[in-house]
């Protein structure tokens, strides 16, 4: 007998126990209360249909609408401007209570930045939720006042929704992180050559951009990137991930309930240990005791994880939101090269990837190779299709977390010095005529106009009515 308290332990009865067939040992479990864990499992997924169910239920009222946006001609902004424009859409942002959750169905409603190339002709679009549409305008004109947005069709209605098609054939890819949240990718800051005497950015949306620059007639290269405002818990996340890069000692946060019952199992251990090996309890070295060594690793880094640790704290210190990456390239069967135009993508997405912190990698896409190749490869191609049409975030691979800084990186207006001769710019400037613009005043005749020839008296010069008559 082995005494923990107020509970008291029989080694001879734990022995029995586990001396039973494997089967009465778990039947005997499942009654004593292994059925909790089933019932668990049940009220969770039962609870998760129903938020699906409620906000499905919500959100079909929602109106999207498509925006074109045209960029100045001579636009000498930085990246920077496009990320103090994602920051003033973090404004979206709305923590909903249990009721709005769980009974209203509360979604948090996300935007859509894309860049389009229809047979070369490459386009900016930002895809929103009509109740956001002054928001969207007021964060671009604050940035760039000469910029027009225009109200469109959707684009995704020119090609066909399932495959495989008679007449179109498709690729499609969804882009993910390598490495956890918290690491940063490689940012427009980087981009900066200090070899002269004055700084120069290296755009890079001028790869990017060239790559939509290769299709011809017949096909298409549409990219989105879903970027939905999030709250803070994603820093927290990463703020834990700092401290286990530089082995920090945190106690972790958890159930009360959970950790008594875990610190009381090991506990019980510890003390069958004890019994069994006529040891001590408490002893040094032995499980529980304290190991009191250095704060963290940080004192022996090199200097290259002394900048990692450094950018992914520059990360987290601006506002993130949670992102989705996806492309597509759609074409006429005859003239279906994807190789010249997602190569040449995948490419440019890879001048954002840091070796040592971050990269984005393509994660799930369109290909199968076994096993009903064919058919799985045409539902695979539907299910992207029907992904990017819909602009759903949370279909495909796992969405990650950007900060404003990152996100401008990826999507941005090319400055003036990017040469891609068939990105639509704002042609002419468009504005109100100056407060006290001189007006020409015509004042009226004196005298009754002539009579037109013909007229009778008494009529006007159509020989209705009266004439009007002036004096």
């Amino acid at each position: 007998m082995i005494e923990f308290g107020i509970f008291t332990l029989n080694i001879e009865a734990v022995a029995a126990f586990f001396s039973q067939p494997i089967l009465s040992i778990v039947y005997e479990l499942f009654v004593i209360g292994g059925y909790l864990f089933l019932v668990y499992a049940a009220l969770h997924i039962g609870i998760m249909y129903y938020v699906e169910y409620r906000s499905a239920k919500m959100n079909k009222d929602w109106k999207w609408i498509v925006l074109a946006v045209d960029v100045p001609p001579m636009n000498l902004q930085t990246p920077k401007a496009v990320e103090q424009m994602f920051s003033h859409l973090a404004g979206a942002y709305n923590k909903p209570d249990i009721a709005e959750k769980f009974r209203g169905g509360f979604e948090q409603r996300w935007f859509s930045f894309e860049i389009i190339s229809i047979e070369g002709y490459i386009q900016f679009i930002i895809r929103t939720e009509e109740s956001f549409r002054d928001l969207v305008a007021a964060a671009m004109y604050a940035q760039y006042p000469d910029a027009e947005i225009t109200e469109v069709e959707d684009y995704v209605t020119t090609v066909p929704k399932t495959y495989p098609n008679k007449e179109y054939d498709m690729w499609g890819g969804d882009f993910g992180l390598v490495n956890d949240d918290a690491y940063p990718i490689r940012t427009y800051e980087e981009f900066e050559h200090k070899i002269s005497k004055d700084t120069e950015l290296k755009d890079p949306m001028s790869a990017f951009l060239e790559s939509f620059s290769r299709i011809g007639p017949g096909e298409q290269m549409w990219f989105q990137m879903l970027v939905r405002p999030t709250g803070g818990a994603w820093k927290e996340k990463a703020i834990a991930k700092i401290k286990e890069l530089i082995g920090e000692k945190v106690e972790k946060k958890g159930n009360k309930f959970a950790d008594m019952v875990t610190n009381g199992s090991m506990k019980m251990l510890e003390g069958i240990g004890d019994q069994v090996f006529n040891r001590e309890a408490g002893i040094p070295g032995a499980a529980g005791s304290e190991d009191n060594g250095p704060p963290n690793k940080l004192s022996s880094f090199t200097p290259g994880q002394r900048r990692v640790v450094e950018s992914m704290e520059d990360k987290i210190s601006k506002v993130g939101f949670k992102c989705k990456i996806r492309a597509v390239y759609v074409a006429r069967k005859e003239v279906f090269r994807p190789n010249r135009g997602v190569n040449a993508l995948i490419g440019a997405i890879n001048q954002f990837n840091v070796p040592t912190a971050n990269a984005i990698v393509p994660k799930a896409g369109v290909g199968a190779s076994y096993f009903f190749a064919e058919k799985r490869t045409g539902t695979k191609k539907t299910q992207m299709m029907a992904a990017f049409r819909k602009r759903k975030i949370n279909s495909g691979s796992t969405p990650f977390i950007l900060n404003t800084e990152e996100l401008a990186t990826v999507w941005h207006f090319p400055m003036s010095h990017v040469r891609v001769p068939l990105v639509q710019k704002v042609e002419a400037k468009q504005s109100e005529p100056p407060v006290g613009l001189p007006v020409e005043r015509i004042a009226p005749p004196t005298q009754a106009p002539p009579e037109a020839p013909g007229k009778k008296p008494g009529t006007d010069a159509y020989g209705y009515g009266d004439g009007m008559q002036f004096g």
